[in-house]
């Protein structure tokens, strides 16, 4: 386990930095915010938001050279976060303005929030504002030892503005779920030492604070 704070922030040019960086500031972490792959793949641990369109942002990531840094660094086995868009472009691919091609980290697709409920009621999407964190029907895994410890399944609200979800292909890889008009779709995802979540911890108040603080205790 690694016993500093050092927390390094990727910035592609797609990324709500402001925010995520004070937010990791406020839980006490000493960090650096760069552009350079070269950090990125040298820190302890590394942090990837993102905020926009999914092909926009695997165009800057490739662009700047930082889909190789991310393959690499998960490699390591040294912690890694990814957040909204920051998780998306983890998976094979995405519907959004597609299909276009993710860095492939983890299997699965990313698909469109359905526009209606199970009971065919229409729905807004995007999908904005707060909801509860419940944990998979596969596999009702346990969030202990992850950033989600002491937080309540079906209790807990985060913060969400995304209009497409990620659809993991093995069940085995999500850490929570969220439900919206019926349907359950991914909220986090862990894999080893990589976790990721759609929803925003940085605007997700004092869980959202506390999750960052746990995350920067692996």
């Amino acid at each position: 386990m690694i016993t500093s704070k050092k927390v390094t922030l990727l910035d592609y040019g797609m990324c709500n930095m402001l925010n995520v960086a004070r937010a990791f500031e406020y839980a006490g972490a000493e960090l650096t915010v760069t552009e350079d792959p070269r950090d990125a793949l040298s820190a302890e641990r590394l942090v990837v938001p993102g905020v926009g369109a999914f092909s926009d942002s695997m165009k800057e990531v490739r662009t700047r050279g930082h889909d190789d840094a991310i393959r690499r660094f998960v490699e390591t086995g040294r912690p890694m976060l990814g957040i909204c868009v920051g998780m998306q472009i983890l998976f094979e691919g995405s519907d959004e303005f597609g299909p276009a091609a993710g860095l492939g980290i983890i299997d699965g697709w990313i698909r469109a929030v359905p526009s209606r409920s199970l009971e065919g009621q229409a729905q807004r999407v995007p999908h904005i504002g707060w909801n509860q964190l419940v944990q998979p029907r596969e596999t009702n895994r346990s969030w202990q030892d992850t950033m989600l410890k002491s937080t309540e399944p079906g209790r807990a609200a985060v913060y969400f503005v995304h209009s497409f979800a990620a659809v993991p292909a093995n069940p085995a890889d999500r850490l929570a779920d969220f439900i919206y008009g019926g349907h359950q779709l991914s909220a986090a995802i862990k894999r080893d030492n990589l976790t990721a979540t759609q929803f925003h911890p940085e605007r997700s108040g004092a869980l959202g604070i506390e999750m960052l603080r746990r995350f920067m205790d692996s």
